[in-house]
């Protein structure tokens, strides 16, 4: 299996550029990220270069997020500011070769019909795949469990699903985050394997808390054993927030291993 720290998440002790050298200190060759923009991509590529590490995901530019927005497609008003965010996203996917990018929907404002919402979100998600798909690019949806995001637009995993089904384009894939669906009720592996053609990358955290796997309920030997069993080879990334200092937060990753995982 192929792990991917999240450098948003983890290894938060040191400064965001810091990180990399972090991640490859620790053994891993893949790395994930949330929104690289505050950085330049010069100096992320310079790090990535240095370090041997390949980057597999980011998201596009999600609004303000210091002012509780969590993405801009469902927004009919707001064209010209996602289209921006569009194009700084591939910009970083190219100069960085990511392949996987994640457009976060938007929280739902009370005053809009989910109708009106879910209909702009699919014209910027279908805009969204289109740009993509010219550089070789994968766009990623997520959904997302309302009681960590409250008002979130996609929470539903079917309805996810029949999103990238009805647009149509085989560059719209699903980010199956393991903590959400397990937030959501869901049976990990059931759901995983009802949607596994559309799942193009796996994120974990364990539940509740999101905290690395041995700090909530959910059984993560069986988990990842459950993937390997099922040939999934996309990146699996380490989307948790450490319960304790990030370099004693792989404890997980060493009982893994010596149950027979593969390395990272």
């Amino acid at each position: 299996m192929k792990f991917a720290v999240n450098v948003s998440t983890i290894f938060t002790e040191v400064p965001f550029l810091a990180r990399f050298a972090k991640a490859k200190q620790h053994g891993f060759s893949l790395v994930e990220c949330q929104f690289p923009y505050a950085a330049a991509p010069e100096a992320m590529a310079d790090e990535l270069g240095e370090h041997g590490l390949s980057l597999v995901l980011i998201n596009l530019p999600a609004g303000d997020w210091e002012k509780g927005e969590r993405g801009l497609a469902i927004f009919p008003d707001r064209h010209d500011e996602f289209r921006r965010a569009l194009e700084d996203g591939v910009r970083y996917a190219l100069k960085l070769g990511v392949p996987h990018l994640h457009c976060m929907a938007g929280i739902v404002p009370k005053e809009m019909p989910r109708e009106r919402a879910k209909e702009t979100y699919m014209h910027r998600i279908d805009e969204a795949a289109a740009a993509l798909a010219v550089h070789g690019l994968t766009l990623m949806l997520e959904p997302i469990n309302p009681f960590d995001m409250p008002g979130y637009f996609l929470t539903d995993i079917a309805e996810a699903a029949a999103i990238i089904r009805d647009l149509g384009r085989p560059n719209i894939k699903l980010q199956y985050d393991i903590y959400h669906m397990a937030r959501l009720g869901f049976d990990v592996a059931a759901t995983f394997a009802a949607y596994e053609p559309l799942i193009a990358h796996v994120q974990f955290a364990d539940a509740p808390g999101r905290h690395e796997p041995g700090t909530g309920a959910l059984p993560y030997g069986d988990i990842f054993s459950f993937l390997q069993e099922r040939g999934y080879s996309g990146a699996v990334g380490l989307e948790y927030i450490p319960a304790r200092e990030s370099s004693e937060s792989f404890a997980w990753y060493e009982a893994y291993r010596m149950r027979g995982g593969a390395g990272r």
